[in-house]
């Protein structure tokens, strides 16, 4: 068997796993093997949370609409099959920016 000497692209491989880990504490930015572990569980969890992002958000949309309906004397259920009733096609994220910019225009929506 030939021997494979990877001096250059080894170099480069742990390198790159380093600069990933620059700013985490201690050995795990110092040492190679508990750098990688680190950065793969960093990459598992930034993929997860960029699902969760999306969840999160929501919820905080139903809050605010929530929060703002409630204060014109109606809930967030009724709000939502009111809307739907009169094919008023606003998603949430653009309720919950109307509800926390623009209350008259809430109000108008509501009673529209």
């Amino acid at each position: 068997m030939v021997r494979v000497k990877r001096g250059n692209v080894a170099r480069k491989r742990r390198n790159k796993i380093l600069g990933i880990a620059s700013g985490y504490r201690g050995a795990h930015s110092a040492l190679f093997r508990v750098a990688n572990q680190q950065v793969m569980k960093a990459l598992r969890y930034s993929y997860v949370d960029r699902k969760k992002k999306k969840r999160v958000f929501r919820r905080i949309w139903i809050s605010r609409i929530n929060a703002a309906s409630r204060l014109n004397g109606i809930s967030y259920s009724k709000l939502i099959h009111k809307f739907k009733k009169s094919n008023i096609d606003l998603n949430r994220k653009m309720l919950s920016q109307i509800a926390v910019l623009d209350a008259s225009t809430f109000k108008a929506l509501i009673d529209s």
